[in-house]
This record gives C-alpha cells, sequence and structure tokens, in this order.
C-alpha cells in the first residue's frame, strides 16, 4: 500500500515540475517573444459553446461590430488572422464548417461540443506610449480551448470516494420521476456476492439514460460527464459502472466492490488526464450559463444550477484539492466570466435581471465555494443575435416583445413575461402552491436568421464585445 502511495506521489509530483517548467517557458516567452493567451470555454449542454466561439473569432476577424473592446475602439488592433493550433494532438475547432452554418443561406445550429478542441487566433497590435513610434507591432496569440461542461463538474470526483459518491447521487435522484427504473434495479443489485457483468451493463445503461432525460430537463448534475460523451471509451469497463446504497461489508469480488474499482479507475485514467494535459494551462475562462431554460424549467432546475456554479467555483480554486494543487504550483486561472446565453430571447429591458439572476447565483457559490483568487465578471450575452425587438398591444396592455424565426422558417413574436426585480425570488428557493413567476413565463427556441453581413462585419450579437473587453482587454 505505501509502495502504491509513493509511486503515485512521484508521479503527481514530476507532473507538478512538468507544469512549473512549461509555465516557466511560456511566461519567459511572453516577456521576450510574442505572449500566449489560454481562452477556456465550456457550459453544460446546449449553452452554446460552439455559437460563442464561432462568433467570437468572426467579430475578432471583423471588428465592425466589436466597439465595446478598447483595443478596437482606439485603433491598436491592425489585423488578426488564424494560424495552426500549436497543439497537434488536438482536433482544431471546425470554425469554416460553424460559420456557415450559421451564416450560409439556409442559417442552423451547428453540431454541439462532444469532445476537447482547439484554435489560434493571432492579433498584431500597435504599440502605446512613448515608445509607440520607435518599436513595431506585437503578436499576441489567443489559443481558445472548447471542452464540454460535464467534463469540468468531473473535478468533484476526485476527492470523493465511490461511497460519498454514490450516496450524494442517490439522494438527488430519489424524487425525480426519471430515476425510477435505475433506482428499482440498483436496490435489486444490493448484496451480490459474485459480479455480473451483464448486471453491471444494464446498470451504468440505466444510469446513462437517466442523465441524459434529466440533462434535457435542464439539470445540470450529470456526474460523470463522459457517460454522455463516452468517444471511444463507449463500452469499457471504465464506463460501466453506476451508484450504489452503501455496503458496509461488501464481498471483495461483488458487485459493490467491482463498482467501486471502475470509479476509482474513472478518476484516474479519464478525469486526471484531462485536467493535467488541458485543464492547467488554461489563463482565462468563460463559463456558459443556459439560465433561461433552467428558469424556465422550475425551481430544482434553478437550485441545481445554482450547485453547478458552485462546483465550476470550486475546480478552480486548487487549494481545496491536494492532487490539484500540486499538479498547477499555485497557478490559478485569472479571470473567470460567468456568462447568461440567449439575451436575444427577452427584450434588452429585462437584460439587467437575468444578469442579477446570474449574480444572485454566483454570489452564492462563491460563498458556499470559499472562492477567491480569480478576478470573476458576470453578464448576459446573445453570441448570435437571432431576434429583433418590437412592442405590442395585447389586451389594452403595450408588451415589449421579441421577434424571430423558428424551425420550418415561420416568424412568430414573444412576450416571455417579466423576471421579477428581486432575483431572490428565483435563486433563494421556492414554496410548494406557489405560481412560478406567476405562471406566465415562457421561452422559445429560435433559428438563425438569414443575415446580409457587409464587409468588416461579424455575425450580429449582444455584448460580446463587452465580454471580449473583460477576457482579453488587458492583454491586447
Amino acid at each position: 500500500m505505501t509502495a502504491g502511495i509513493s509511486r503515485f506521489g512521484i508521479t503527481s509530483l514530476a507532473d507538478g515540475v512538468s507544469r512549473q517548467v512549461e509555465a516557466a517557458s511560456d511566461s519567459l516567452s511572453a516577456a521576450f517573444f510574442e505572449p500566449v493567451i489560454r481562452l477556456g470555454v465550456t457550459g453544460m449542454a446546449r449553452a452554446g459553446k460552439t455559437v460563442f466561439i464561432t462568433s467570437l473569432v468572426a467579430n475578432l476577424l471583423n471588428r465592425a461590430r466589436m466597439a465595446g473592446l478598447t483595443a478596437e475602439a482606439e485603433g491598436r488592433i491592425t489585423t488578426a488572422f488564424l494560424q495552426p493550433q500549436p497543439d497537434v494532438t488536438l482536433p482544431r475547432f471546425d470554425y469554416e464548417a460553424h460559420l456557415a452554418a450559421l451564416t450560409g443561406p439556409a442559417p442552423h445550429w451547428p453540431e454541439s461540443t462532444r469532445t476537447i478542441s482547439e484554435l489560434r487566433l493571432s492579433f498584431r497590435i500597435r504599440p502605446t506610449g512613448l515608445l509607440g513610434g520607435m518599436a513595431g507591432p506585437r503578436i499576441l496569440h489567443l489559443d481558445i480551448v472548447d471542452y464540454p461542461g460535464e467534463w469540468l463538474l468531473d473535478l468533484g470526483l476526485m476527492s470523493q470516494s465511490y461511497a460519498a459518491w454514490s450516496a450524494q447521487v442517490l439522494s438527488r435522484m430519489e424524487p425525480r420521476p426519471e430515476a425510477a427504473a435505475f433506482l428499482a434495479a440498483a436496490r435489486d443489485a444490493t448484496g451480490l456476492a459474485e459480479l455480473d457483468e451483464s448486471r453491471a451493463q444494464e446498470l451504468a445503461r440505466l444510469y446513462t439514460t437517466y442523465l441524459t432525460e434529466v440533462r434535457a430537463r435542464g439539470f445540470s448534475d450529470v456526474t460523470p460527464g463522459r457517460f454522455l460523451l463516452p468517444g471511444d471509451l463507449a463500452g469499457s469497463p471504465v464506463l460501466t459502472f453506476a451508484p450504489l446504497p452503501p455496503e458496509e461489508r461488501a464481498p471483495r469480488r461483488g458487485l459493490w466492490r467491482e463498482m467501486e474499482r471502475r470509479f476509482e479507475a474513472y478518476k484516474a485514467r479519464v478525469v486526471k488526464p484531462f485536467f493535467t494535459e488541458h485543464f492547467a494551462r488554461i489563463d482565462r475562462q468563460v463559463v456558459l450559463v443556459d439560465a433561461l431554460s433552467a428558469i424556465h424549467a422550475g425551481p430544482a432546475a434553478v437550485e441545481d444550477l445554482g450547485r453547478g456554479m458552485e462546483a465550476v467555483l470550486q475546480a478552480f480554486r486548487p487549494g481545496r484539492n491536494a492532487w490539484l494543487s500540486q499538479v498547477l504550483f499555485g497557478k490559478r486561472v485569472e479571470k473567470i466570466l460567468f456568462a447568461a446565453t440567449k439575451a436575444d430571447h427577452l427584450h434588452h429591458s429585462q437584460h439587467p435581471r437575468l444578469t442579477a439572476v446570474l449574480d444572485e447565483l454566483l454570489s452564492s457559490a462563491i460563498r458556499r465555494a470559499d472562492f477567491a483568487g480569480a478576478k470573476t465578471g458576470s453578464m448576459s450575452i446573445a453570441s448570435l443575435r437571432t431576434t429583433v425587438e418590437e412592442t405590442l398591444r395585447h389586451e389594452g396592455r403595450m408588451l415589449d416583445c421579441v421577434r424571430g424565426r423558428l424551425a420550418g422558417g415561420r416568424e412568430a413574436s414573444l412576450f416571455p413575461g417579466e423576471l421579477p426585480q428581486d432575483p431572490s425570488r428565483i435563486t433563494r428557493g421556492h414554496q410548494a402552491g406557489d405560481s412560478w413567476l406567476d405562471g406566465d413565463y415562457q421561452i422559445m427556441n429560435f433559428q438563425p436568421a438569414t443575415l446580409n453581413l457587409r464587409p468588416g462585419e461579424g455575425p450580429p450579437h449582444i455584448r460580446l464585445d463587452r465580454a471580449a473587453e473583460f477576457l482579453l482587454g488587458d492583454r491586447l
């Protein structure tokens, strides 16, 4: 046992030293050559990661709609261009195909994020100050790393035992109707003295079905994240486990012990490599939050969203995790932006209230996570604006509406209802019998509009320039 711990410690130490050397090399390169910012982009399913990256890159290449980016407003960005990514082992983010999907003659939403990918965007920037006239333009590289938010939430597993994780997950599943089939199968599997592989596979299948269904309802407590995005691990033992009720004296060769072994293998073989190889190198991070869908789904989904934001913040606080601290050697993400997406589904008069809901969830998550270190920000954005605003008369009232294209091409106007002025009505619990937001809040799934972009214009957006300023402005 001691030898095993020693080997793990040596491996972790070696990983950490490697990261420290790499960080020193990056600092030297940044000081004397061409600095690099690694921007991580993540969020839960349908939060709009692919659209965010595509529109951000398009608007940084063609900056007519980026007035909120100070370096552009001051004329300091002379050009921006795409370059081959430095990490040749990662898939390239398919920017061109995604942009064609959004801006082509038959616009549609592109395929969502299913694995990690990367893209490098480089800027040529005019120097300022006393030496501005003497020095030539400088180069800044932006490496954008796209990865599923479910993978980020898996960091919480590293500090949990199988028994603790199972107890936590099962307690949350109990009141949810989607969990009925799995819970019945899990109870039947309690106390089995011998491993039955077919039963293990059936439990993993039922648990994955449950995760898929609750994610569709707007919930984000969907660990392990690779169950939903298995890739080439589909069907492997490392993804063939599920939570089971506790067993004080579980048989050594029984099902519970095998599930425990596979859970530990998942942490060691799947979760840890992602963080040591990719997460540890991120400088800035944007977390996209589909708050509107959670609000529409109801109080339980909003509460779950708050827990998810807490888990995200804990992931960026290595001091709470000895293993991660060894890997990072004190390195922290400098800035984290939480962005409530799909703001174009609301009239602009409602945007401050949407941001207030996000702020309330974020402040509660920060308090619970005991988070400090990085600069955090929040705002409401639309990476691609799909609607126009209009005011309509209805039953003697003037309503602030949005109008957009639905699936099938038909246009429709929507008055989604009003978010409360007090965000705590949404974020601090909900009493049984109370109506949720007066029962009149709704959303629509608008499709991308047909665009006629002029030279120098990127796709229309809401506050994407302010998001870029928060994340990159100090380095441009």
